[in-house]
Formats: C-alpha cells, structure tokens, sequence
C-alpha cells in the first residue's frame, strides 16, 4: 500500500460526482464547506450534470473526470461530492495504472465504497472513509470536520479511533487482531461478490455499516460475506452505525451479527459511528490498525500519509 502527501493550507482539491446529482443550491454550500476548511476547490463537471434522473452524467464522463483528477497536477485530494448510487459503473472505465502513478487523497463513503475498494486493490492507494461535502460537511458538526480534517493534514497520526462524545465503542466477541483496514458499505461490498472487484479480506481488519435496513436484509448480506468467507479471511471485524436499521419488531440488530460472526471466532468490536451518522469518525482505510477488545479499542498503528 502506498502513502499519499498530506494537505497544506491553500491546496487545491478537486470537487467530483462519481455518483449521484445534486442541485446548484447545494453544490454552492459544498464547495463554501470545503472552502472553509482553507481549501482552493476545482469543480468538476460532473458536479453539474444529471443523467436518468439519479446519476451525475453518463459512467464515461464520470470515470473520464475522476480519471483527469487524479492526473491533474493541481489537484492535492479529491472528494466525491455526495454518494447515492453510481459508483460501481465506472469501475471498468477506469485507468489503474495512471491512478496509481498519481497518488492522492480520496474522501467519501457510502456508494463511494466501490471506489475505495477499487483504489486499495487495484491501485494500492489509501482513501479516507469521511464525510462528503454535499451530504455531510454542510453544516457539520464541529466533531465531524476536525476528524476528517485531521486525517487530510496529519503525517503521524496515530492512536485510537476516538468516537464522539458519549459514544460507547463496544466488545462484542474478544480478541485482538492486526491488519490494514478496509471496508465500507455492506450493501455496496456484498453487491460486488462474485466481480473481479470483489472485496479481498485476507489478514484485514474489516469495517462495514449500512443505513435504513431492516434487520431481515442486514442478516441477508452478512449471511452472504460470511458464506463467501470474508469474515473467515479477515483478521477480525469493526461494526459501524446503523442508523435506521431497526424494525418495528425490535429484533436486536446485534443478535444478529453476534450469531452470524461468533462462531468464525475473530475480534468484533461494536459501535464505532462511522458511516451514516452524524457526528462521523473518518477512518483511514489502508492504514495497518489494531483491534484491542480489551480496552475497547481501534488504534491506528501506522498512518496513511507519508
């Protein structure tokens, strides 16, 4: 895995919609967000199109744009401008090899989970699982900013994952576990199994989230990653938020997980409020972590910035 130059006050970051569309209102406070953080923003194409109603342009042009960006010399980090869906279109369209010799930081989540999956595999780059400028940073939580932006800027940045106040990171099975850190959406990672992007857990350290679920579907999906063996393969689990994905049956989305991941025997931590979910820890997936149930723990061990 790579490391990537960390951001300067008055870099430039690329702005671009590999995913859904939003509306100009929006996108103006996007890029203010970005601006505010002391930032130059490129605004990409992409940002003002809309195709089928759903996507921001056809899947040539966004993965014509997200290619340029990393080739742009200008450009310091790119952000994705809001997820929603789109992402895994483009994967094909895709230049490994000119990403990877222009290496850089990347910030999204959500349907972006392609992309990260993608960027690390593929390209061997590190990406930031953080908030996203049209969905997320408008009016953000002070919490919210400070994480992600300290990931952008901070070459040694290590330690534990710090959730936001009053949140509880949680022992579900026990354990301790090392490894680089991946993952995502659990939609998105279980509707890549069976393509050549599917998501490699071999000695990781697995993270995955989901939002509006309901407890039958989220049991689907691990179901599916566990029969595919990528709890088997990683070195051990880290659950994030959920936000939404109750029933009015009151299943207790944790019996679920704990009777699908107990029985592989890897350390499950529970609850570290990442994802869909406000405040939001950003996490530096490709950076070699540790699980430590003991104390409860995520601690970055080695960073992603050089």
């Amino acid at each position: 895995m790579q490391k990537t130059k960390g951001l300067k006050p008055n870099d430039t970051v690329g702005l671009m919609a590999p995913a859904g569309p939003v509306n100009h209102e929006k996108l103006n406070k996007a890029v203010t967000a970005l601006q505010e953080f002391g930032f130059h923003v490129k605004v990409g194409r992409t940002c003002h199109l809309e195709y089928r109603g759903y996507l921001a342009g056809t899947p040539d042009k966004r993965a014509a744009e997200l290619n340029a960006m990393f080739s742009d010399q200008e450009i310091a980090a790119i952000f994705c401008l809001r997820g929603g869906y789109g992402s895994p279109q483009i994967l094909p369209l895709l230049d490994p090899q000119l990403i990877k010799n222009n290496p850089k930081l990347f910030v999204g989540y959500s349907d972006i989970t392609a992309l990260h999956i993608y960027l690390q595999q593929e390209c061997g780059l590190p990406t930031i699982h953080g908030p996203m400028p049209a969905s997320d940073l408008i009016d953000a939580a002070p919490f919210t900013k400070a994480g992600v932006l300290q990931l952008l800027i901070n070459s040694s940045l290590t330690g534990a994952v710090m959730n936001p106040p009053g949140e509880k990171l949680e022992c579900m099975i026990p354990g301790s576990a090392s490894g680089i850190l991946t993952g995502g959406n659990l939609s998105l990672i279980t509707a890549l199994m069976g393509t050549p992007y599917e998501i490699d857990t071999k000695g990781k350290i697995l993270f995955l989230e989901e939002i509006n679920e309901e407890p039958y579907k989220l049991d689907r999906m691990m179901t599916q990653l566990a029969m595919g063996g990528k709890f088997a393969d990683a070195e051990g689990v880290v659950l994030g938020s959920w936000s939404g994905c109750q029933s009015d049956f009151n299943e207790d989305i944790k019996e679920i997980f704990n009777e699908i991941l107990a029985p592989i025997g890897k350390p499950v931590l529970y609850n570290l409020r990442a994802g869909h979910c406000s405040p939001m820890v950003s996490l530096p997936f490709g950076a070699f972590v540790k699980i430590d149930t003991d104390r409860s723990e995520l601690i970055i061990k080695e960073g992603i910035i050089q």
